[in-house]
C-alpha cells in the first residue's frame, strides 16, 4: 500500500472533495487538523499547515506544487465530464502523448491529482 501526505488549506473541504468527487473512503478525520482517506491501495493523509508532525516537517510546508498521485481510469472523458459537472477545477487540458491521456485535477488547496487513461490497444 502506498501512502501520500498532502498539506491542505482546509481539511474539511478537502475531505469532502476526495470523498465525494474521487470516491475515497474516510478512515480518520480530525476536523480542521488531519484526515486519512483510502482508495484501493492508496492512503492519502491530509494535514493542515502546522498541524502535528506531518504539518511541520521540514519547516513550514504549504499546499500546491507539481507533485501528484495518479488515478487510472478506463474512461477519462467520462470522469472529466462528471468532475466538470460537479464544478471541479483543472490545470490545462487533456494531454495525449506517450502511453495514454492525462488531465490534472486540482483539489481545493491546489494540490494536483493526475487522471490517467492508458492507450486503448
Amino acid at each position: 500500500m502506498a501512502s501520500i501526505r498532502y498539506i491542505v488549506r482546509d481539511i474539511d473541504s478537502s475531505v469532502a472533495f476526495y470523498h465525494d468527487k474521487l470516491e475515497f473512503k474516510v478512515d480518520m478525520h480530525n476536523p480542521g487538523k488531519f484526515a486519512a482517506l483510502i482508495r484501493d491501495d492508496l492512503t492519502l493523509y491530509l494535514s493542515a499547515p502546522g498541524a502535528g508532525s506531518g504539518g511541520t516537517a521540514g519547516g513550514k510546508p504549504e499546499p500546491g506544487g507539481w507533485n501528484r498521485f495518479m488515478i487510472v481510469t478506463k474512461d477519462i472523458d467520462a470522469l472529466v465530464g462528471r468532475l466538470n459537472d460537479a464544478g471541479a477545477k483543472f490545470k490545462g487540458e487533456i494531454s495525449e502523448a506517450g502511453a495514454g491521456r492525462a488531465r490534472l485535477l486540482e483539489d481545493p488547496s491546489g494540490n494536483l491529482v493526475e487522471l490517467f487513461e492508458f492507450k486503448k490497444k
